[in-house]
């Protein structure tokens, strides 16, 4: 084992980030990930300091046949004792390859699922405002139609995306070490698409902000305090339209990060996190499937197709209160 692995390991063993350890050696974050990833050495004296903030002495880290250290004092991990399973450099490259024809598909399929409501929202509200010749029953079941077509495609993107992915599972929810240069190729591949990440991120974000404009220009426009409904059931399609393409990109650059995350077990996707991720997981189904089964069930009961499309936002929103509530009594329980 060389010398970045050993500090990748025993990092890992105390639970510290990047930042943290190097914030004991007194150095950047970005002198820790050149050593982890071996592009650059720590010089004599920084070798020293990480023997003493490690426990263990400069042979270990020096010598690259010397085994396993144990480090005094850090928790043993769950994992302790076990044969983790080896992750090859040609395995993380097909896993991110995979993460990104799956960014595609997913973030593909949420855009659907938002623009989903968009013509049936449109069609009810012209039929009742009198700008279409048909009767009630008649707008809302041509509107029904790509919303149903809509939803079925993001399905079978979701599922195909999914079914796709089995044989990748275990990175997320278990314990494993990667073989010489795994490490340095992930972060590598990572500082190359940061400009893509914060380019898509940040549009993603400008997007969902500037959504409500459309709202406010309907408002503006001459004559707004003698017109019907109809101009802001428009804008209202207009916020769907840029919301759906700002959580597009942000979807799409969050899944190809997190697959760096993932690899390099990171964040959420740390060892000691795992426990929790796969616990979120199983409840992130549940609230999904519930909340799901409650727009369909009201949806249809009432026929209100072009107001219950709000249970998404507020869902979203709820979510990520329920999900940080969670992670906080998780926290208090260990």
């Amino acid at each position: 084992m060389i010398l970045a692995d050993k500090i990748i390991e025993l990092r890992k063993k105390n639970g510290w980030s990047q930042e943290e350890l190097a914030e004991k050696l007194d150095v950047s974050r970005q002198a820790v990930s050149k050593w982890e990833s071996a592009q650059s050495v720590p010089d004599m004296n920084r070798v020293l300091l990480l023997s003493e903030v490690f426990g263990v002495s400069t042979d270990y880290l020096l010598k690259d046949e010397m085994g396993e250290a144990v480090v005094p004092g850090a928790p043993l991990p769950e994992d302790a004792g076990k044969t983790l399973r080896s992750v090859s450099l040609e395995e993380a490259q097909s896993f991110l390859q995979y993460r990104r024809i799956s960014a595609g598909r997913i973030s593909l399929g949420v855009l659907l699922c938002i623009l989903s409501p968009v013509a049936l929202i449109l069609l009810a509200s012209a039929q009742e405002e009198g700008l279409l010749a048909m009767a009630e029953e008649q707008a809302v079941a041509l509107g029904l139609l790509p919303l149903f077509l809509l939803i079925g495609a993001a399905v079978a993107l979701f599922v195909t995306s999914g079914l796709a992915g089995k044989k990748f599972e275990y990175l997320s929810s278990e314990s494993f070490e990667t073989e010489y240069g795994v490490s340095g190729f992930a972060r590598e591949q990572r500082e190359r698409e940061n400009a893509s990440f914060a380019v898509r991120l940040t549009v993603g974000v400008v997007l969902c902000v500037l959504s409500v404009v459309p709202i406010f220009v309907a408002m503006l426009l001459p004559g707004a305090e003698n017109a019907g409904d109809f101009r802001y059931v428009v804008a209202v399609a207009a916020l769907l339209c840029l919301v759906a393409v700002g959580v597009w990109l942000i979807v799409q650059a969050a899944i190809v990060r997190g697959g760096y995350a993932v690899l390099l077990e990171e964040g959420d996707y740390a060892r000691e996190q795992k426990e929790n991720l796969r616990r979120n997981q199983t409840l992130a189904t549940c609230y999904w499937g519930v909340v799901t089964a409650g727009y369909l069930a009201y949806s249809f009961i009432t026929m209100d197709w072009q107001h219950s499309w709000i249970v998404w936002p507020v869902a979203g929103v709820l979510y990520g209160v329920i999900f940080a509530i969670a992670g906080a009594v998780g926290k208090k329980e260990k």
